[in-house]
């Protein structure tokens, strides 16, 4: 088997142990939090009820992905020890993260020519990303060399599906998402926006569901009708949660109800502190396998 390593972004949202028992490493964004800068280093920073109850009180949070220099220190020392790598970069269509990882991949090249350094856009964002590196770590330890996981890689990245519902409209007000007008509406009318990621790795608003019972209700439904297999589906389904775990369990109940052939039960992760500096708390996401992402 060739001799690489697989590696992603702290955005992948998993924890430290899931990315530690499957040998995946990462590469950590950063955020502030009421101007005090962080790693997004998977929860130790700060703990994750802590950032979201800061940002449930109003705290004030930005973001930064990983830059160029930083991914060349990241890469150099397994380069030096005669490794190669396959990095798989938070979607393109939240972040720039995968143009600075290539211009990286470039310049050390020059430096290490005998060595391959892979970049994939994943076209995913949270544990999405972290199910999609979840199922590449299967592959490689299958002893699939590093090209061909490449190349399945790019040809198998819109088949992982994400949904999302938040409880609290606030924050895609204050990101711009929605006007102040349609939040205060979506308020009173007790409206769960729920989103999808496109082809092109974008959240975009599907649905508009009133209540917090419909919309874990339709999330499931979505899964049914895009989840390989259908009722059958005997893949993993991962949930992440930006400070609302009672609602990441009643999704993950109402899952394995209906999906009797699930592979283990839902995993259920926290938000990271780079996406959830976007969401903002009260974020539910669904995970699974399915079609191939047309739109």
């Amino acid at each position: 088997m060739d001799h690489y390593i697989l590696s992603c972004c702290s955005t992948a949202d998993l924890t430290e142990e899931h990315f530690r028992q499957r040998d995946i490493h990462y590469v950590c964004f950063h955020f502030s939090l009421n101007d005090k800068q962080y790693d997004d280093d998977l929860g130790k920073s700060i703990p994750y009820d802590i950032f979201y109850k800061a940002m449930a009180n109003g705290a004030e949070t930005k973001t930064s992905q990983v830059n160029v220099d930083e991914f060349m220190d990241y890469f150099t020392p397994f380069l030096e020890k005669g490794m190669d790598i396959l990095h798989i970069c938070l979607s393109s269509g939240l972040s720039g993260v995968y143009n600075s990882a290539n211009i990286a991949k470039n310049d050390l090249l020059k430096k290490y020519p005998d060595r391959k350094i892979y970049i994939v856009d994943s076209l995913g964002a949270s544990s999405g990303y972290g199910l999609f590196m979840d199922e590449l770590a299967d592959l490689r330890d299958d002893n699939m060399e590093i090209r061909q996981l490449y190349d399945w890689a790019n040809e198998h990245r819109l088949e992982l599906h994400h949904w999302f519902f938040s409880t609290d409209l606030s924050f895609y007000v204050k990101g711009g998402r929605i006007s102040k007008a349609a939040g205060w509406f979506g308020t009173v009318l007790n409206l769960c926006p729920l989103l999808n990621m496109d082809h092109r790795g974008r959240l975009i608003p599907r649905f508009k569901i009133r209540g917090k019972k419909r919309v874990i209700a339709e999330i499931v439904n979505q899964m049914e009708q895009h989840v390989r297999l259908g009722l059958d589906y005997d893949g993993k389904c991962y949930i992440s949660n930006a400070g609302c775990h009672d609602d990441a369990k009643a999704v993950a109940k109402l899952v394995e109800s209906r999906f009797a052939k699930l592979n283990g039960r839902v995993e259920i992760n926290s938000v990271g502190t780079t996406i959830g500096s976007h969401t903002g708390p009260g974020t539910i996401a669904l995970f699974f396998w399915g079609d191939q992402r047309n739109d």
